[in-house]
């Protein structure tokens, strides 16, 4: 294991001589004053949190009645803005496939359209031929 430690130190053994002492001195002591740093940014960020959660704690129970319906409409106005808009935008886009296909512009899904129709003419007038069937075999009963 030791071996195999050996082969994989981060530097070769000559390169370690080629830099000045002073060098890895001044890299260990910006290392040490980056890391400390952050370790006291970190120490504060965590104070200032208890702090804000201690002050902020009893006034989230006083006005939590206030708050939390307050919270629920504005979510529900948000979503009845945005369905709104959705249904605005669906809206306009129908009515602007409705005049292309009046002027004769033929919009995407014409085509289908037009069969659709031509099979449920079709279908009426079977219907209406087979009520006037029956209509006449009744009233000759």
């Amino acid at each position: 294991m030791a071996e195999h430690y050996g082969q994989f130190q981060s530097r070769p053994q000559h390169l370690q001589h080629h830099q000045p002492r002073s060098h890895q001195m001044v890299k260990a002591a910006t290392a040490v004053t980056a890391g400390g740093s952050l370790l006291v940014l970190s120490g504060l960020t965590l104070a200032a949190t208890v702090i804000a959660l201690t002050i902020a704690t009893p006034l989230l129970v006083i006005f939590s009645p206030v708050l939390v319906p307050a919270t629920i409409a504005m979510f529900m106005l948000g979503g009845g803005f945005l369905a709104s808009g959705g249904f605005g935008v669906a809206a306009l886009s129908v009515l602007s496939w409705i005049y292309k296909y009046m002027t004769g512009k033929h919009p995407p899904g014409a085509d289908q359209l037009d069969t659709a129709r031509t099979k449920l003419a079709s279908k009426a007038r079977d219907m209406k031929d087979r009520v006037d069937h029956n209509v006449s075999v009744a009233q000759s009963s």
